[in-house]
Parts: structure tokens; C-alpha cells; sequence
């Protein structure tokens, strides 16, 4: 048996990157969409900039309202398309390698992933001790707080009728709801600021706290991981339990202490995998076929459906909003005082030339 005491992290490498390309892509599409408001701000006077499609992979709920639509209907709508595509495709992710989206692509994800490892070095220099854990009686109920907003949010998307979810779709609400998302974070509220405080420390001192606790994106994908075929796989015979795996998990999973790793919090970021001494002791598996998945093709895979699946909203020509620019002007002239539609007036549809009344 071959032990290597500082094993190579190929696959960590290349999700590294993985991580900063989406970064990037964020950070651009976020430039972009700054400069779409800021024409919506000039009233049209200043020179226009596109709506970057990708800034509806922000709106998971009218993505969902939008895929529950589709699968009622068989028709995408125009508004947010884009979204469809991408909530479709990090969904796919999920049920092929697991919460994968989580450490491979979600820029929340990573800066959390980010400030969670600033935390653990600054503890230990400062304390001589890594981040802290909650205890068992105060660490499952609070992985379940996802999941009830999940619920929340879930219960109210499915319990809608095809009509409803279409009246609710067509409002101008819906339409300006990135415009609405932009000016939350570009005028924040102090309280806003305080909530985001709070969390931002609490993720130095306990690793992953929004995505371990809160987030209901992460609920939803954890529901669809433990459908995945592909699970990390621990050999008994080679291991030698030194432990390097399950202190090398950000989801604190114990990896040394099963067969088989079923967790709706495992991301599947091979960071166990890169972390063992020992080759071949713990590897990707397809618990159905029984084959290992060669570690050196996961970003390829992981990545590969994602894009794939964007790829056909493009090519589908259901990427970008069939809105014209000029409803945007319109609409954002009442857009602060625009709220969620509670009366019938309120889901009065957006006439759209070619589309018909809604």
C-alpha cells in the first residue's frame, strides 16, 4: 500500500477555476446590468446597453414559477427565459453529481466557501482552534430552517393553477423583478445591511453558515442530490483511518466513518478525494452500475451539463426577453412603488405587440 503524506489536489485546481469563471461571469453580467439601469435611469437618454440574459439566474422563484409553468403548459415563457434555462441546468447538475452547483459554480457558494477558510486560519492563529461546530441539539434544527423556507416558497409555486402561475408571470412585477433586485443592494436598507453584517461574521466563526443553515436554493438542490447516482466512495480494506478526509470536508461530513456517502449536504467537491493519502480509497462511484468515475473528467462532466443545457435555451432562441426595451422604460418609471400583486388589478398583463393582451 502506497501512502502519499501531501497528496496532489488536482480536481481542487480545477475547481478553483471553476469557481473564478463563474465570479467572472457574474461580475461581468452585474457591469452590464448596471449600465441597462442606468439607461432605464436617463429615461433613454444615455446611451443604451442590453439587457445581459444571464442576470435572470438571480430570480430562482420566477425561474421555478416559469419551469412549473413549462411543465403544466409546454410553453416557456417570454419574460424571463434565460432563468428557465439556467435554474434547468443547475437543477441537472444536482441530479447527476450531487449538490455540485454549490462548490462548483455558485458565486455565493464560493465567497462563502472563501470567507469560511479565512475564518479557520484566522482561529487558529488567533485561538489555536478551527471554526466552531454546533452541537447536535442546535445544528439539526438549524439545517432544517432551509428547508421550511424551501417549503414556504414550494407550497405557494405548486398549489398555483396554469392560470394563476400565468397571471402572476405576465405581471409588470415579474418583469422588473432583476430592476427591483439591483435597487435592493444599490439603496440598502440598514437593516439589510445589518442582516448581511451578521451573516458575514457568522460565516468567519461558523464555516458555510448561510449555505449549511438558510439557503433554500441549497435545500432544493440537497433534495435532488440524493437521487444522484454518483456518490463518494470509501474502501475499508486500503483505508487507514487517519481522518485527513473528514477534516478536509467543508460540509464537516464523516467521510472516515462510512461506506458510502449519502448527504444532502455532500457537494461533491472531491476535496475528501484529493485530500486521502492513499490511492484509490476514495473515488466517485455510480452506486448503480458500479463503475468508478475517473476524477480527472468531473469539471468536464459537472460543467458539461450545465453549459449544455444553457447552450440549448440559445440555440432554442428562448435565451433572451422577448420584451421590448421600450416596456422597460415604461415599467420603471413606477418600479420603487411596484409591490408583490395581492389584488386584481394588480395582475393586469403587459400588452406585448405580436403576444396579445395577458
Amino acid at each position: 500500500m502506497q501512502i502519499n503524506k501531501n497528496p496532489e489536489k488536482p480536481v481542487q485546481n480545477w475547481r478553483f477555476l471553476s469557481q473564478m469563471l463563474f465570479v467572472f461571469l457574474s461580475v461581468w453580467i452585474g457591469i452590464q446590468f448596471h449600465f441597462f439601469v442606468r439607461w432605464l435611469q436617463s429615461g433613454g437618454m444615455a446611451p443604451y446597453v442590453s439587457r445581459p440574459a444571464g442576470v435572470e439566474g438571480y430570480l430562482p422563484i420566477s425561474s421555478l414559477m416559469s419551469l412549473y409553468y413549462f411543465v403544466l403548459s409546454g410553453n416557456i415563457h417570454p419574460f424571463h427565459p434565460a432563468g428557465l434555462f439556467i435554474f434547468t441546468g443547475i437543477v441537472g447538475m444536482s441530479l447527476v453529481f450531487g449538490k455540485s452547483f454549490c462548490s462548483w459554480a455558485c458565486p455565493i457558494g464560493t465567497i462563502s466557501e472563501y470567507i469560511g477558510e479565512f475564518g479557520e486560519k484566522l482561529m487558529r492563529k488567533l485561538f489555536n482552534r478551527g471554526t466552531f461546530n454546533l452541537p447536535k441539539f442546535l445544528d439539526y434544527p438549524m439545517r432544517s430552517l432551509k428547508y421550511f423556507i424551501f417549503a414556504f416558497f414550494a407550497y405557494s409555486i405548486f398549489s398555483m393553477s396554469e392560470r394563476a402561475l400565468k397571471l402572476f408571470l405576465d405581471t409588470p412585477y415579474n418583469l422588473m423583478a432583476d430592476v427591483k433586485l439591483y435597487q435592493f443592494f444599490a439603496d440598502i436598507s440598514e437593516f439589510s445591511l445589518i442582516v448581511i453584517s451578521v451573516l458575514f461574521v457568522l460565516s468567519i466563526f461558523i464555516r458555510n453558515f448561510w449555505c449549511r443553515y438558510l439557503c433554500p436554493y441549497g435545500a432544493l438542490l440537497g433534495i435532488f442530490s440524493l437521487l444522484s447516482p454518483y456518490k463518494i466512495k470509501r474502501n475499508v480494506k486500503t483505508c487507514i483511518d487517519c481522518g485527513l478526509c473528514a477534516q478536509a470536508c467543508p460540509q464537516r461530513i464523516k467521510v472516515d466513518k462510512v461506506t458510502t456517502v449519502v448527504s444532502d449536504e455532500c457537494t461533491t467537491c472531491m476535496s475528501c478525494v484529493d485530500a486521502c493519502p492513499v490511492a484509490d480509497t476514495l473515488f466517485l462511484e455510480n452506486v448503480v452500475t458500479k463503475k468508478r468515475f475517473n476524477k480527472k473528467y468531473i469539471a468536464i462532466a459537472i460543467l458539461g451539463i450545465y453549459f449544455a443545457l444553457v447552450l440549448i435555451g440559445m440555440i432554442s432562441g428562448h435565451w433572451h426577453s422577448k420584451v421590448p426595451p421600450k416596456y422597460y422604460l415604461e415599467y420603471y418609471k413606477d418600479v420603487r412603488s411596484m409591490g408583490h400583486p395581492t389584488k386584481p388589478e394588480d395582475y393586469k398583463g403587459i400588452e406585448i405587440p405580436g403576444r396579445g393582451k395577458k
